[in-house]
């Protein structure tokens, strides 16, 4: 019995074998493959939007239960993102500061020195505050639009656009959400609206009052 059943094995080996050499010998028709009909069409994440969504612990750095979901938590997970909260800091495209501030900004919220700004701790968390309500007075009646819908997948918060509008400026973050995520955007280190809504949502920023002509 055990000599037929070890037969019976190395036939079927045997048979596996030659068929197998047969079947490779074979050439493929590739004619008969067409992309004729179908979509090719599609958007690649950038990488900040696949680490988003792949690496909860990286996520989970940017909230410390310690500073909870108010506007201090909000402000300081924004600046962790920005800078790791270094005040002193200025990146090769000359953003400043714990918040990362261009000069043009800076120069609309009244601040004309940047000695002044990077050496003063104080001046620039008004900055951050004066920005803050600045852009969201701009973008109230988006806003009220827009809160508590989705767009490319992400629910819109309140904290989420005012943390994009800090990212790309409150008119670029109009244009998004009023195309419906068509109208997108990404800083010179690819990172987009849809990531700063999607990483800053949640937070308490109803302390924050709109303002047209905050200053620092």
């Amino acid at each position: 019995m055990i000599k037929r059943i070890i037969g019976l094995s190395v036939i079927l080996t045997i048979g596996g074998i030659i068929l197998v050499s047969f079947t490779s010998g074979k050439s493929t028709n590739l004619s008969t493959y067409s992309t004729a009909g179908l979509d090719l069409y599609y958007i690649a994440p950038n990488f900040n939007e696949i680490e988003d969504d792949v690496e909860e612990e990286t996520i989970n750095t940017f909230f410390s239960p310690e500073l909870g979901k108010g506007y201090t938590g909000f402000k300081e997970a924004l600046a962790f993102k920005e800078s790791r909260k270094d005040y002193g800091i200025v990146n090769q495209f000359g953003y400043m500061g714990k918040y990362q501030f261009g000069i043009g900004t800076l120069a609309l919220i009244g601040i004309k020195s940047k000695n002044t700004f990077l050496n003063s701790p104080e001046l620039q968390e008004r900055a951050f505050y004066a920005n803050l309500s600045r852009n969201k007075w701009i973008l109230r009646k988006d806003l009220k639009w827009f809160t508590g819908k989705r767009i490319n997948g992400v629910l819109v918060t309140e904290s989420g656009v005012l943390a994009a509008a800090h990212l790309a400026g409150p008119g670029a973050v109009k244009k998004y959400l009023r195309s419906g995520g068509v109208e997108g955007f990404a800083d010179a280190f690819g990172t987009t609206i849809r990531y700063y809504m999607k990483r800053f949502a949640g937070y308490d920023t109803s302390s924050v009052v709109p303002d047209r002509k905050a200053k620092a």
